[in-house]
């Protein structure tokens, strides 16, 4: 692909996958708003971004076996309007049972585009623009758990709730007119093999993953990862995923193909990403509390001071990835997580200090956006091209594990040993990093001259 498509495609897909990953959070701020208007108890609203999750991520292991059976174009198109239907409905639901099974329809459609943003995006860069064009799409990535409470706080002071909702209208209807346009039919021909959805795996991998997220996201709520409702879905995540393993591995033509495992810089890469979720929202976490409980800073400052975490994250993103596709993901993201792991440290030493705490989220903010564009980077160089859509749902479902792991034992540790002791694990997370990042490749001979074009 040229350049110039290529820039066009980037702008289509991103577009289009914006909204999904701004719902994901946007809608957090609203809670008790929505409570009050639909007469609900406050828990029971917090189904309606528990549903949108859950359903995002039972969607995540179907997209593979579909990008291959429909196409991507096809299957792009098709997210849209689900996440369309589930955004108008969500946005006139006259109860809170009607909004939460909406909310879980909006999340199918997001469980659709968020993996097939990856893939479309790996198969028009190719392995030697990989880097940088996961580091553009790391500018949205970056941004949307920042900016989802922020633009969804601008809008409740102005509007209504519903239009947390009835925003996404204009810019997916855009996003499915200029993607009809622009996007390249790629609908698998009659000779091409139809291979058979996998129904046992289905039925495993997208539970087992939901249970596991599921599980940990109430580790903040019990204070304990002893109660049962912690206990029950991890322990049934175990043994769905355990399931999956054993099944996957026998199969031929399993929904995710965990064999990709044994090619040589795949693990290393996964785990370099999935450390960098855990990192990263456990940091999107533990600052905001530091402002509000050490310093007593309202909620809407608490946000407006993680901004400088952010912003350096969307910066390096781009910078890091096309500086990957010229000098491999090693050198690039061992850079990263050393500046984050000195943030990391800065945060955990300066917590008494609000411009070290700033300091240290800027610091965090950098070094973990300089470490996601050459980790993602490094998945698609690694492996063949038809293998794109099961590296894509792969990296996902570990992404989500790794920030919802980061979010429960962050939250746990804060409400237990203190922000201190949060900031080390934030720490220890990054040591992880580092250790996966060694074994990413570095620069190989297929990128000598690569990346001379704008």
């Amino acid at each position: 692909m040229n350049e110039r498509a290529l820039r066009r495609t980037i702008a289509v897909v991103l577009l289009g996958g914006i909204m999904g990953i701004l719902d994901g959070s946007m809608v957090l701020v609203a809670v008790r708003t929505i409570a009050v208007d639909l007469d609900a108890q406050l828990g029971a609203v917090g189904w309606v971004a528990t549903a949108y999750l859950v359903a995002v991520t039972v969607t995540v292991p179907v997209g593979a076996w579909a990008v291959e059976r429909y196409g991507g174009k096809r299957l792009w198109l098709a997210g849209l309007v689900v996440f369309f239907v589930g955004s108008v409905g969500s946005a006139f639901a006259p109860d809170l049972g009607t909004l939460i099974a909406l909310r879980a329809v909006q999340g199918v459609g997001a469980g659709i585009l968020d993996p097939l943003m990856l893939t479309l995006l790996a198969r028009a860069a190719g392995p030697e623009r990989a880097g940088r064009v996961m580091g553009i799409m790391g500018i949205v990535g970056s941004a949307g758990p920042v900016a989802g409470p922020i633009v969804g706080g601008a809008l409740l002071q102005v509007l209504d709730w519903r239009w947390l909702f009835l925003v996404n209208v204009p810019i997916v209807v855009a996003a499915l007119v200029l993607a009809a346009r622009t996007l390249a039919d790629d609908t698998p021909g009659p000779e091409v093999p139809v291979r058979r959805l996998d129904v046992v795996g289905l039925a495993l991998l997208g539970p087992g993953v939901s249970a596991a997220v599921l599980g940990l996201s109430r580790v903040e709520a019990e204070g304990t990862v002893g109660a049962w409702p912690v206990l029950v879905p991890v322990g049934l995540a175990a043994a769905l995923l355990a399931g999956y393993a054993a099944h996957a591995l026998r199969r031929s033509a399993p929904l995710v193909d965990l064999r990709l495992l044994a090619r040589p810089g795949v693990t290393p890469s996964l785990l370099t990403a999935g450390t960098n979720g855990l990192a990263t929202f456990g940091a999107l976490l533990v600052i905001p509390l530091a402002y509000q409980q050490t310093y007593g800073l309202s909620p809407a400052s608490a946000g407006l001071l993680l901004a400088p975490l952010g912003a350096a994250s969307m910066v390096a993103m781009p910078v890091s990835g096309r500086l990957s596709d010229r000098v491999g993901s090693r050198p690039v993201a061992l850079v990263g997580g050393a500046i984050a792991l000195v943030g990391a440290v800065v945060l955990a030493t300066g917590a008494g200090s609000l411009p070290l705490v700033v300091l240290g989220g800027l610091l965090v903010g950098l070094g973990l956006g300089t470490v996601g564009a050459p980790a993602i980077g490094s998945v698609f160089r690694t492996v063949p091209p038809e293998s794109t859509a099961q590296a894509s749902a792969l990296l996902y479902t570990v992404n989500q594990l790794g920030a919802a792991f980061g979010i429960a034992t962050a939250a746990l540790l804060a409400s237990t040993a203190g922000l201190v002791a949060a900031f080390w694990l934030l720490a220890g997370g990054v040591v992880v990093g580092i250790a996966a990042s060694t074994r990413l490749p570095g620069r190989s001979p297929a990128m000598v001259g690569t990346d001379r074009t704008g």
